[in-house]
């Protein structure tokens, strides 16, 4: 009996330990799959909107098309679906680091950032106490995609790497992006660490507003000059196919953006174009090769400035789809932060919002003025008028002073003839005595 207790016993606690590791990976599985959304096909959810110019197929897993003024998305496939967003997101890096700090302090790298080297993740081969300034950090994070360099930028700038992720998210935050969360500055690969291509375009929006974000985003060559460790340049060049003067993917009008690649990630890629005083921000992720993301970018470009226009409203301007005008859309007046705004709708999609300009008062004209049947331009009339007043004010000013001076010379004069009158007359009496 004892035996077959202690066998009861020994099979229970096998079946205890073997749920609670059930528990365990189903709970990791959880979590992993609440960062990043199940791989199943996503439509293009704007060529739902009637009216709408239809977008084109693209074969990046999710991607968008968003006007960088309104922020509107004029083309979406997916942009809510998290996925992994790899090396794009230094674009976050980059933006906190030229709000928080100047390019020409230097960066003492530690074993922080060299850390992170190692041959197959993007680097520069940093050392130990080598010393660079900000401004050559910032330029091989982008253009090299430099994780060691991500790494020591985030200490740098944070004080610690955690209070820079922690620095991420919050602005990610303030900026409107509601399906990210950061856990590194590079982009290193981590179930937790995910973003969706409309937040990512929301961030990339905002650092297109930092006149250093924006020339650093550009670049297509820099040179690292030595340091206190190397005594070799460093000669950096783009690996944006759309930004790459050389490559077949140019796109004319591309201002820059940032590439990413991991395996979990696949390909991503964010870009930003101008053209004719619009510019367009696109996101592709999840797509097969560098090749693919960027003919996807390219046909989402063109689908933008083929098919939309700017449309002048109060205030600002929205983009329309072509032959759309003011009339055709519905307007909506709220307030923000005391202002008051006007949302833009084209068949109850939100176009933009613009913040209304406040009216200055026109000042009611004189009572003799409104009277006044002569014709002719009022304001005219009015100057004329106004002109007229002064020219007599001046005079009726000027006459008194005038008045009195004639008076006195006047006085004088008789005063004069009265004198020599009565010298005369005296001469006369004399010599007629």
């Amino acid at each position: 009996m004892k035996k077959w207790k202690y066998l009861l016993k020994v099979v229970m606690a096998v079946g205890v330990i073997a749920m609670t590791a059930v528990q365990i990976c189903t709970a990791a599985e959880g979590t992993a799959q609440a960062a990043v959304s199940e791989v199943t096909p996503v439509s293009i959810s704007t060529n739902e909107i009637s009216g709408w110019p239809a977008g084109p197929e693209i074969t990046s897993e999710t991607g968008i098309l968003m006007d960088a003024d309104s922020g509107t998305l004029l083309y979406s496939k997916g942009g809510d679906e998290i996925r992994y967003p790899a090396s794009i997101t230094k674009i976050m890096t980059l933006l906190l680091a030229v709000e928080n700090c100047s390019l020409k302090e230097d960066v003492v790298f530690t074993e922080t950032g060299t850390r992170d080297i190692s041959w197959d993740s993007g680097n520069i081969g940093m050392q130990v106490g080598e010393v660079m300034s900000m401004r050559a950090c910032l330029y091989a994070l982008v253009i090299r995609s430099a994780n060691e360099v991500a790494a020591q930028i985030a200490e740098h700038v944070g004080g610690t790497e955690q209070h820079f992720v922690d620095m991420m998210n919050e602005r990610a935050a303030q900026i409107g992006c509601t399906n990210t969360h950061f856990v590194n500055a590079s982009g290193l690969p981590d179930p937790d660490h995910y973003s969706t291509a409309h937040d990512m375009a929301l961030i990339m929006r905002e650092g297109l507003k930092n006149k250093k974000f924006r020339r650093i985003i550009g670049a297509t060559d820099y040179t690292i000059k030595p340091t206190n460790m190397n005594s070799e340049s460093r000669v950096l060049h783009t690996h944006h196919p759309m930004l790459a003067p050389e490559s077949s993917y140019h796109y004319d009008g591309c201002i820059g953006g940032k590439t990413g690649y991991t395996s979990e990630a696949g390909n991503t890629l964010v870009t930003a174009a101008e053209k004719n005083g619009t510019t367009y921000i696109t996101v592709t992720m999840k797509a097969a090769d560098l090749a693919v993301a960027s003919t996807d970018s390219t046909a989402l470009f063109n689908y933008g400035y083929q098919n939309f226009t700017k449309a002048q409203v109060n205030g600002g301007e929205v983009s329309v789809p072509n032959g759309v005008t003011v009339d055709n859309l519905t307007v909506q007046e709220n307030s923000q932060n005391g202002n008051t705004v006007n949302d833009y709708y084209y068949n109850d999609y939100l176009l933009g919002s613009v913040e209304v300009p406040e009216t200055t008062p026109t000042p009611e004209p004189a009572a003799d003025a409104l009277s006044d049947t002569s014709g002719g331009n009022t304001d005219q009339a009015d100057q004329n008028e106004k002109s007229d007043t002064v020219g007599e004010e001046k005079t009726s000013a000027g006459m008194p002073k005038l008045r009195k001076i004639l008076l006195i010379i006047g006085a004088a004069m008789l005063l004069l003839i009265i004198i020599l009158s009565i010298a005369l007359a005296k001469k006369e009496k004399r010599y007629y005595g």
